[in-house]
């Protein structure tokens, strides 16, 4: 063998070719750049599914622990209204009940604390009565 070249041959190889050592720099960095792109998507991706959640802390949603489960399904089943309804749930402020009833609670103990003088009549539940 004799280390002339051919005639047609070209004399200088682009730089993407791989080197007789084996090394192949194109398939190096295509294999740099797919994994910083898995790793990328996947982080947009988990913050996706964070929105909902991220929504009800910010708005401090009492309904919070149900958009939590609701993001965690959406993300391991695959199911997109689990998503839509927990992204709903955290846009929308439910009326609060509860505050009102505690209060009137409140108010009605106070005002049997007050008439503490006389005694509620009791009331017989037995039966026997009858």
């Amino acid at each position: 063998m004799s280390g002339d070249l051919h005639p047609l041959a070209p004399h200088a190889l682009p730089p993407f070719v791989g080197g007789a050592d084996g090394g192949d720099p194109l398939f190096s960095a295509i294999t740099f750049i797919v994994i910083a792109l898995v790793l990328i998507i996947g982080v947009f991706y988990l913050k996706l599914h964070a929105i909902p959640e991220q929504l009800a802390h910010k708005h401090s949603n009492t309904q919070s622990q149900l958009i939590m489960v609701l993001a965690l399904l959406a993300l391991f089943t695959h199911n997109n209204i689990f998503w839509v309804a927990a992204l709903i749930l955290a846009l929308l402020k439910l009326p609060d009940f509860l505050t009102p009833i505690n209060s009137i609670s409140d108010s009605l103990k106070k005002l049997t604390a007050q008439e503490g003088s006389t005694p509620a009549p009791k009331v017989d539940n037995s039966g026997e009565g009858r």
